[in-house]
């Protein structure tokens, strides 16, 4: 068998060369693209409340209308 072994040499390789760290290039690449992702969505969201008209409100029913003016003691219409 070779001294050292395969995988030692590989490790001996990069280190000698002093490239980038493979494993950080991908670390800073991914936390770039989620960054990029986060801040985008947050500058869509901004852009929408400042330009998209505020959500209509559901009609209320007659049913809960007339429910409401017997709590406030109003007589109900057409009794």
């Amino acid at each position: 068998m070779a001294e050292g072994g395969f995988g030692e040499s590989i490790h001996q390789d990069t280190r000698s060369r002093g490239g980038f760290n493979p494993t950080l290039t991908v670390l800073l690449v991914v936390v770039g693209v989620v960054l990029l992702f986060v801040i985008g969505n947050y500058a869509l969201y901004i852009y929408a409340q400042k330009t998209l008209p505020g959500r209509k409100k559901k009609p209320v029913s007659k049913k809960k209308m007339k429910r409401e003016r017997l709590k406030q003691g109003m007589a109900p219409v057409g009794d």
